[in-house]
């Protein structure tokens, strides 16, 4: 998977669903994605928190951006807002440290400062899966897209990939299962829990989901999905 800033809960379920989790660091940096920003809720509403990246060529993988200057008097507003949008949550007390921690972690590359505030979470969460970064598995890393899942999993002596649900329309099991590995999707289920708002807004952060349930609840959260074989 690539590497996301406070991922939603799906991407953790994947994580807690399997054995090794690869994380991309050598992809190339997408716009408008969700590697450096995702969703809070601030007053009743989604809206975006971002990380600010140093101007360079679009081209460049993740584990070649920076974040911006000025993110050293950014993450400071960062903090006050979430601290605004969450202080009244039940469980901000017990969150709110994690999520302090990762944003003032002094590290400028992008995806080492990712990668920190994802294992930051895991921990706090309970999941025990590691993370590991893809360039440091021996595979060719010219290969593109399917081809390169399927060399790591073989790399890495898998039988089986997991992937998101949106996986469904690029992996072909064919493919997969003539490398003897088989192919799996998870779709997520549907649930809610109470927010500040009136209207529920689904797939936020996890830092929405760890300001308004505890980890007792957030657990029976990671295994609300199904299976798709």
């Amino acid at each position: 998977m690539q590497p996301y800033f406070f991922p939603y809960i799906g991407y953790f379920q994947l994580i807690n669903a399997v054995d090794e989790f690869v994380i991309y660091d050598n992809i190339e940096y997408t716009k408008k994605g969700w590697i450096n920003r995702n969703r809070i809720l601030v007053n009743g509403k989604d809206s975006y928190i971002s990380l600010p990246l140093k101007k360079d060529s679009d081209h460049l993988d993740v584990r070649d951006r920076y974040l911006a200057d000025s993110w050293s008097f950014e993450k400071h507003k960062m903090l006050n807002r979430i601290i605004a949008s969450y202080r009244k949550a039940p469980c901000f007390d017990s969150a709110y440290p994690v999520i302090e921690r990762s944003i003032l972690f002094e590290e400028s590359n992008l995806f080492s400062f990712i990668l920190n505030s994802l294992n930051l979470v895991r921990e706090y969460l309970g999941i025990s899966t590691p993370l590991l970064v893809s360039s440091t598995i021996r595979v060719d890393h010219e290969l593109k897209a399917e081809k390169k899942v399927i060399a790591i999993c073989k790399a890495r002596k898998a039988d089986i990939y997991i992937n998101p649900i949106g996986g469904i329309q690029i992996y072909s099991k064919v493919d997969f299962r003539s490398e003897d590995i088989d192919l799996c999707f998870l779709r997520t289920t549907d649930f809610v829990y109470q927010q500040s708002g009136n209207e529920f807004y689904p797939f936020l952060s996890i830092i929405d989901v760890m300001m308004f349930n505890s980890k007792e609840e957030i657990m029976k959260y990671l295994t609300s999905f199904y299976a798709i074989v």
